[in-house]
């Protein structure tokens, strides 16, 4: 059985990167997306196991589209994590307050995210 991991991520060059790194858990499907209005539109036709999520995006940023998926009943109990460039204390404690599982702050090592992957879906 496979697990399928929702990227959302504005920076081409992040998102591959992001990717790469849960891609490398055997049996991880990444589905990547560039924004938050596009994830929005791809919740309800996926199942996703996990979701990945930049804060600063275009249209509808990170935070927003926490907010809507842990109001979601489908998505409620769904891990998600935030990779950002924000690294304030204030950034981490409203992302964990919104609902995140795991806040980090790029840059990061790749074996990081792999370890928080295999942990939160349960691969370790």
């Amino acid at each position: 059985m496979g697990f399928k991991v929702l990227i959302v991520e504005d920076s081409r060059t992040s998102r591959e990167f992001i990717a790469a790194a849960v891609e490398a858990v055997p049996g991880i499907e990444a589905v990547t997306t560039s924004s938050g209005f596009e994830a929005l539109r791809l919740l309800p036709r996926h199942r996703f196991d996990l979701i990945i999520t930049d804060i600063n995006m275009p249209d509808i940023n990170g935070l927003e589209l926490i907010n809507f998926v842990k109001k979601n009943p489908n998505y409620r109990d769904t891990p998600l994590f935030i990779i950002t460039t924000e690294g304030r204390e204030q950034d981490r404690d409203r992302g964990m307050a919104l609902g995140a599982a795991e806040y980090l702050v790029k840059p990061f090592q790749p074996a990081s995210l792999e370890g928080l992957v295999r942990r939160y879906l349960k691969l370790a």
